[in-house]
């Protein structure tokens, strides 16, 4: 297992402030807490340096599951709250639709607080949605939503972020396409720009991934800190009028992180 490491802290020291927060979030899920079940993760501390943590403790970055240990199925006990029939659902009934801690074996879920009031904005307007995302604000603007921590059951790791939306049938729609359109269209990167700092994405690639609910798109964001490449994950899945967002990234080398599908599989069937 890796440790994190003063690149690490370089990294994510030197990201733009929304993607500062989504990396950092991701850190401080996976390490430096009780693991036990239920406690919510404690803040980072800035004054954290990386000689302060334990170098035997692995759970600093996150690092790609063991997806053959992940389950296969859906557990017949999940049952879906009748979102896919375009259901505009309220803060309460996502809260009782988003995974929860025993949906999924292999993983915990912990509350997460909500995105900063300020984000990023892309330099060139066909990006927006992609900085959109990063800034945990999907487009267009939900009329509800919540924020969750998913962490293996047994280790912390891998930590995976997660936001459930919802938009209406239509605005979902329209989220995902227009998601694809600047997958393809910032292909070559983009720059964001917000809340005093500046980020550079360096690549932007689509991956493949088996359909879940009624729509399903993955992709690839590399951030640029310094030189250093951090590849951010996203997996969306839409299921009538309500949208669940999953992302990890890979805070220690240029692998793509790999989010388990079973993760996807199991909030369509819950939203269904």
């Amino acid at each position: 297992m890796r440790t994190r490491t003063t690149g690490t802290s370089r990294r994510t020291s030197a990201a733009g402030a929304a993607l500062a927060a989504l990396v950092l979030g991701l850190t401080t899920a996976c390490g430096g807490g009780d693991s036990g079940g239920g406690d919510k993760p404690a803040k980072p501390d800035a004054a954290a340096t990386p000689e302060a943590n334990d170098p035997k403790d692995p759970g600093q970055v996150s690092e790609p599951p063991a997806l053959d240990e992940q389950p296969k199925t859906v557990d017949p006990k999940v049952k879906g709250v009748g979102a896919g029939g375009g259901k505009e659902l309220t803060e309460t009934e996502l809260a009782a639709a988003v995974l929860a801690t025993g949906d999924v074996s292999t993983f915990k879920v912990d509350p997460m607080d909500g995105p900063p009031p300020q984000g990023e904005n892309a330099d060139d307007p066909a990006c927006a949605p992609l900085t959109a995302m990063i800034n945990g604000k999907p487009e267009p603007v939900a009329s509800a939503a919540v924020y969750r921590q998913l962490l293996g059951a047994k280790t912390g790791r891998p930590a995976i972020s997660e936001f459930l939306t919802t938009h209406g049938t239509q605005g979902a729609v329209s989220l995902l396409s227009r998601l694809g359109d600047a997958v393809k269209a910032c292909e070559d990167g983009f720059k964001g720009s917000g809340a005093g700092s500046s980020s550079t994405y360096s690549a932007v690639k689509r991956i493949d991934v088996p359909k879940a609910g009624d729509d399903t798109l993955a992709y690839q964001v590399t951030g640029d800190f310094e030189g250093d490449p951090v590849p951010l994950v996203f997996h969306v899945v839409r299921v009538g009028g309500t949208v669940a967002t999953f992302y990890t990234a890979n805070l220690e080398g240029t692998a793509t992180p790999e989010i388990p599908l079973i993760l996807l599989a199991t909030q369509a069937a819950k939203l269904k």
